[in-house]
């Protein structure tokens, strides 16, 4: 039986016994042999979300993205795609030649992705084919601030120092003390309290490069899109090294699998944890980061040592990071009598956000004053404090929340931080 007809054969016999384990990583193991990469990871990726423990799978996925695979056997070619044929035409002797001519024009020049193929972006997967190359659907960009633009949050600020800006920053002792330039770090509260910005802020303290991913830049419906998305957002950062990697609402993209009952949001997860573990050191100078407002949620095989191994809790700011902010939303404003100070003590409580909206309400009253009486006029502190007395500290309802999780969870001590500030809120 040739090559070929044995993958096929095979293929018959998982489709009539999809949960046959050993069987389909047979199948695997020979699309490898072919020289079938892509289909082989998918095979593998489904018995990874069935099975997480599989060693032989495990083994299996990290062959097919590190090492290639020998060549086959003379007589043996890889398995043909059915979707993108390319040409084999007969030669003068009667055997058979692969046609490098066709598949240069139906791949085109690219980059090797030594998971997808050639050129990876342009290839379709489960029935999708995303235009242009990885670096074009993942925005990539060198960030305006740094920490020093950050007001208050010292706490946040030595963590990061420990964490990325030290080792980087003195790479005689880094080398003495073989410190690696990698790491993942979980930042972590309520919403609207500038996790983002922190993280847009160290990229530009560190000189690196900022690509933030979301929730809608890696799911796919259709199977193995998912995947491909998340080792190309990778690649990308990889390529741009050194590069801050940042992701929003992890908790969507890394939930808890023993809670998740969709297929591909398994396998995406699956594909996360192995990237994070960077095979080969293949993340150095990648700086990952990620935000959630529920890290109870988050998959604890995220935490696990060399992957998002450190946390910071980011709280409400304090009043001296509430000056800053309201001196960062009103700084383009026409202002009369403001006293920012002032309106820092005012704001105990309110998140960064909720002082935006403070800032623009007080905006929005002056502005419409200027339309009903034609005169134009700045904005003042009595604005700010109408707009203080509206506003309601959007943080409540997830204080609450945590403090369920500290008081009933399974605290492990990873949140005792949080029972700290909880207790010196007067919330435990």
């Amino acid at each position: 039986m040739r090559p070929n007809e044995i993958v096929e054969a095979l293929r018959r016999a998982v489709a009539a016994a999809p949960d046959d384990v050993i069987l389909r990583l047979h199948l695997a193991e020979q699309l490898l042999l072919a020289g079938d990469r892509t289909a082989a990871t998918v095979e593998v990726a489904t018995v990874i979300a069935a099975d997480p423990g599989n060693e032989r799978a495990r083994a299996l996925m990290t062959r097919a993205l590190t090492a290639d695979e020998p060549s086959p056997p003379a007589g043996r070619a890889p398995a043909p795609d059915p979707d993108a044929a390319v040409p084999i035409e007969p030669t003068d002797a009667g055997s058979t030649e692969f046609d490098w001519s066709a598949a240069e024009e139906q791949v085109g020049s690219g980059v090797a992705d030594p998971l997808f193929g050639a050129d990876s972006a342009d290839a379709p997967a489960g029935g999708t084919a995303p235009a242009g190359s990885p670096a074009d659907r993942f925005r990539i960009e060198p960030p305006d601030i740094t920490l020093a633009d950050v007001g208050g949050m010292q706490t946040v600020k030595d963590r990061l120092y420990a964490a990325f800006l030290a080792p980087m920053r003195n790479p005689e002792l880094r080398a003495r003390y073989a410190k690696s330039l990698r790491g993942g770090l979980l930042l972590y509260g309520p919403p609207g309290c500038g996790k983002t910005f922190i993280a847009r802020a160290l990229a530009g303290e560190l000189g690196a490069r900022f690509m933030s991913i979301g929730i809608t830049d890696i799911l796919d419906s259709f199977f193995g899109a998912s995947e491909r998305n998340m080792h190309e957002a990778f690649l990308v950062a990889r390529r741009e090294a050194p590069c801050v990697l940042f992701f929003d609402e992890v908790d969507a993209l890394g939930a808890r699998r023993s809670q998740t009952t969709n297929s591909f949001t398994r396998t995406a997860v699956n594909q996360l944890l192995i990237e994070l573990d960077g095979i080969d050191g293949a993340n150095e100078g990648v700086f990952v980061l990620a935000a959630t407002n529920q890290p109870w949620d988050v998959d604890p095989a995220m935490r696990r040592p060399g992957r998002l191994d450190r946390t910071v809790l980011v709280l409400p700011p304090d009043e001296r990071a509430r000056a800053a902010i309201f001196d960062y939303h009103l700084r383009d404003r026409p202002l009369s009598g403001v006293d920012v100070p002032a309106l820092a003590r005012e704001s105990e409580g309110l998140s960064g956000a909720d002082i935006a909206l403070v800032c623009e309400s007080a905006a929005e009253v002056a502005l419409l004053d200027g339309v009903r009486t034609g005169v134009v006029r700045d904005i003042t502190q009595k604005d700010l404090r109408n707009g203080l007395r509206q506003a309601h500290p959007s943080t409540g309802p997830w204080l609450d929340a945590a403090r369920n999780i500290v008081l009933f969870g399974d605290d492990d001590g990873t949140y005792a931080e949080l029972r700290a500030y909880l207790k010196k809120a007067k919330r435990l």
